[in-house]
């Protein structure tokens, strides 16, 4: 099965309007980015335990460890939580940059330092979280 099979069938697994809502920002993330590389993480760790909710996951980029070592790891990354939908935007070093930058204009949504959660998508302003997906993907490349 296809990476993007496997998103579609991620997707089409949701209840009814989280299903819609994912769709619409998946759709949106692709137009944002097109062309760009297509993750799926079911959320097992290689024992096969649950570790994290299944995401799709946009773009590539060589995160860094601490002790020196690198893993390639997707840029963006979309996932259904309890209430909603997480958008996560890797690789940004300031920690308050998406809260302080990206938070007032948002909407109703809860903003960390690389985690957007809302519960619907008509609860907050798409363009500013594409400006925000742009924003992270243009700060991993710069690396």
């Amino acid at each position: 099965m296809s990476i993007q099979e496997q998103i579609d069938n991620y997707i089409s697994s949701q209840p009814e309007s989280k299903r819609s809502d994912m769709q619409t920002l998946h759709a949106h993330i692709l137009k944002t980015l097109p062309g760009c590389k297509l993750w799926f993480l079911d959320g097992k760790d290689a024992d096969g335990k649950t570790v994290s909710n299944p995401n799709a996951g946009y773009g590539a980029y060589t995160m860094k460890y601490a002790d020196g070592s690198t893993r390639e790891f997707y840029q963006i990354g979309m996932s259904a939580n309890t209430t909603g939908i997480s958008v996560y935007i890797m690789g940004i070093k300031d920690k308050n940059y998406l809260a302080q930058t990206f938070g007032p204009e948002l909407g109703k949504a809860s903003v960390t330092g690389y985690c957007i959660k809302f519960k619907k998508l008509q609860d907050i302003n798409l363009n500013v979280l594409e400006d925000a997906i742009r924003y992270g993907v243009k700060a991993t490349n710069e690396d």
